[in-house]
């Protein structure tokens, strides 16, 4: 068993690969079989999948707050018009699509949680056909994003209401990253380094759900979460590193959640939440004075 990112990495250089640690690490902590394990995530990624599709086809929120996006997103990459790259666009277009379906009380996989479940499903559909992966790959990509994961959540925290969107959304797009480096054959120390990057550019992050529901400014911050994964990946495959260590960047990440102040963690009393449109969705949705 890990407790850091340091010594996840010591194991994975030499058991082979990080998803490979935490799939040994689910069997000695479940004492379920290996086959048990990757069935398992196997419905994960199921559920991530049905999510992603249903959310393109097009769906609203219970509020009538979001809803209609991934599939407007969909339209604009069709029309092959686009700045960004296709397989980034996708990627958002996927994230969007997953936490649309979960503003609507859809089935979805919180990855870590659910206001952040869209950025590694997102990631890691748009690469499926793109890049032809088999399912293994697929399994295995799921598994890195978990190790670094749990290393997190241990760590510092996955929690919004404990540690601003920096720990959801941050911590999302951190795994995705990660195994978007492994995926594509970099080292358990350059995943490692992506984690790194993306923590650093997430820093901060503030919560601030309009009228505290998982809509507004949720579902486009998956989208963005999406987007910073590539972008981290690539420049730790570049052989770009980070100046504070891995370990230290989440200790940093953890004690600026602690610092931050309950009006940015949840609580819709600051930020986007406060805002004089805010404010009208909230009276408008719940009737308050």
């Amino acid at each position: 068993m890990f407790q850091t990112i340091e010594e996840l990495v010591a194991q994975a250089e030499k058991v082979g690969s990080i998803s490979e640690v935490m799939i040994q690490t689910e069997i000695e902590t479940t004492q379920h079989s290996r086959e048990a394990i990757l069935e398992h995530m196997q419905k994960n990624l199921a559920v991530m999948l049905q999510s992603i599709e249903k959310g393109v086809e097009g769906v609203t929120s219970v509020t009538g707050l979001t809803g209609g996006d991934a599939t407007k997103m969909k339209s604009y990459i069709d029309e092959e018009k686009f700045l960004s790259g296709k397989t980034i666009l996708t990627a958002v277009q996927n994230a969007i699509a997953v936490n649309e379906v979960n503003a609507e009380m859809g089935l979805i996989c919180a990855t870590p949680t659910a206001g952040s479940a869209g950025v590694v499903a997102g990631v890691l559909s748009s690469l499926i056909k793109e890049k032809e992966l088999t399912l293994t790959q697929q399994l295995d990509f799921l598994f890195t994003a978990g190790a670094f994961g749990l290393v997190i959540a241990n760590r510092a925290s996955i929690s919004g209401a404990a540690g601003g969107c920096q720990a959801e959304i941050g911590s999302a797009s951190a795994m995705a990253s990660a195994a978007l480096v492994e995926l594509m054959g970099g080292t358990p120390e350059q995943s490692a380094q992506a984690v790194a990057i993306t923590l650093k550019n997430m820093l901060g992050l503030i919560c601030d759900p309009v009228a505290g529901l998982v809509e507004v400014p949720c579902v486009k911050r998956n989208a963005l979460g999406a987007s910073q994964a590539f972008i981290s990946a690539d420049m730790a495959l570049a052989g770009i590193t980070s100046v504070i260590p891995p370990d230290e960047v989440v200790e940093a990440m953890h004690q600026v959640g602690r610092q931050m102040p309950s009006i940015f963690k949840e609580t819709a009393e600051g930020g986007l939440a406060k805002t004089k449109t805010g404010q009208e969705i909230m009276h408008r949705i719940y009737g308050n004075p």
